[in-house]
Order: C-alpha cells, then sequence, then structure tokens
C-alpha cells in the first residue's frame, strides 16, 4: 500500500462516525476474566480513530489515553468525549505514543493493529505498561459468508475497492502476534457482533472504508450499483452487516 496509514482516514470521519460498528461489552468481560484486571485502569487506546472503543472504555469507568496520529480523527473524539474527565486525547503514534513509562495497566488496540509494526510497537508498548503488562487487540471482523447479502456485498467491494484485496490481506495475523505478543503467548476469544443499516447508513458504512472512492468518476456508478443491491437484499428497508468480534489477549512484561 502506498499511502500513509496515518492518513488513509482523513476525508472519512463523518461516515466512520456514522456507520462503523462498536465493539461488545463483552469484550471487556473477557479481558477480566483472562487478565485479572479490575477497573476502573488508566487504559491506552492506540490507534483510537473517532473513539469508538474509548467510549466503551469510558463507559465501564476506566480512564483513557486516546493515542491517534490522524489530527481529524482525534478531534472528533475530543468533540464527542472531551467533556468526560477521564479521557485524555494523545497525538501520538503506536511505535511512539509519547506516555509517560511504566503509567498504564493496559494497553488497547480495536482495529488498529493490522497498521501497526508489530516489533516497534511490542517495544514501546513494553515501555508504557507496569507488570503484569496485559495488551488487548480488537477487531470487528465482517463476514463475507452466511447470507445472500453478505457474499454480493463483499463482491460488491472486490469490484469497487482501489486497493480493497491488498488491504484484506496487508498481514498474516498469526505471525504478527507471534512478533507482537512472543510465541504462542496470547489467546484468542470470538464473539458475535452486527449491524442493521437502512441505504444511508449503508452508503456511510462503504464510504468509511479507506479504499473505496468518494470522489471522481467512479463515485457515481459505484453509488447506483449499491442502491440496486441493497434494493435486491433489504428487510424492511434494512441489510444486516454481520461481524466476528476477535479479541486478542496477552502479557508483554514478564
Amino acid at each position: 500500500m502506498t499511502r500513509d496509514p496515518t492518513e488513509r482516514f482523513s476525508d472519512r470521519v463523518d461516515s466512520y462516525v456514522r456507520a462503523r460498528p462498536g465493539y461488545p461489552a463483552g469484550v471487556l468481560d473477557i479481558l477480566e476474566e483472562v487478565s485479572g484486571l479490575t477497573g476502573p485502569l488508566p487504559v491506552a487506546d492506540v490507534g483510537s480513530g473517532t473513539g469508538i472503543f474509548s467510549r466503551l472504555l469510558l463507559d465501564q469507568g476506566h480512564t483513557v489515553y486516546a493515542v491517534e496520529p490522524n489530527a481529524p480523527m482525534r478531534q472528533q473524539a475530543e468533540a464527542s468525549l472531551g467533556g468526560n474527565p477521564r479521557f485524555h486525547s494523545v497525538p501520538g503514534r503506536a511505535e511512539a505514543t509519547t506516555l509517560a513509562a511504566g503509567s498504564l495497566d493496559l494497553a488497547a488496540a480495536a482495529q488498529a493493529f493490522h497498521w501497526f509494526e508489530p516489533a516497534a510497537t511490542r517495544s514501546e508498548w513494553r515501555r508504557i505498561l507496569r507488570p503484569p503488562g496485559w495488551a488487548l487487540l480488537v477487531w470487528n471482523e465482517r463476514l463475507t459468508t452466511g447470507s445472500p447479502f453478505l457474499e454480493a456485498f463483499e463482491r460488491f467491494l472486490g469490484q469497487w475497492g482501489s486497493d480493497y484485496h491488498e488491504v484484506r490481506t496487508a498481514w498474516v495475523r498469526g505471525e504478527n502476534l507471534d512478533v507482537f505478543f512472543g510465541e504462542g503467548a496470547w489467546s484468542e476469544h470470538r464473539l458475535p457482533n452486527g449491524q442493521l443499516l437502512d441505504l444511508e447508513g449503508l452508503i456511510a458504512r462503504v464510504a468509511s472504508s479507506s479504499y473505496m472512492p468518494n470522489a471522481g468518476p467512479r463515485l457515481a456508478p459505484m453509488l447506483g450499483d449499491l442502491e440496486r443491491l441493497f434494493d435486491e437484499h433489504q428487510r424492511d428497508g434494512k441489510v444486516a452487516l454481520d461481524y466476528e468480534t476477535r479479541i486478542y489477549l496477552g502479557r508483554l512484561l514478564g
């Protein structure tokens, strides 16, 4: 990929806020069960974007240091969450957070780690964590099979996405997790998740993806194709996007 990953979403903030899925509260239940960590905790949400995962952490009483290099996304999080005294916006990167050494009980990344450099991120997170040094990685994995709509939507993205397949296969998860956590030193957990979207929501969900056109001559025909796809598969004015929330946990210290 040629684009700087920290800038891929600068022109998609509104769509990201409108249409990206949240995360099940069960993510934090699993964290507590596996790690034994109980709140409230000081947590780094690294690659925090518009604050989707930060909001979940705040709702559970944690103090959040939201580390985000992209200014428009960071500003959106500040606008929506800045009224909470436990929210702290930090301009920084996964590999250079600017946070104090040994200051955090948990470092987390939601829908972001695939943009990080694993070895450098491991080094930085080991620096900012204090024992026992737990790290949490979370993704909402959109399902591509299981319903006619999911399968048709996957074909649509493959047809219209500029570097869709490159983004989808940008890294080998197991190998990168072993680099980050240490070989085999992590556990995986899964939860169901999903969205029901009307046409406007589906358009915004597509627009929030950095590989999809949002200007130029391809935009109008893409939107026409998307509207036809929606009309074919909608039920009561909505389509279902199904996800599997995948959670990876491990200790970076000790």
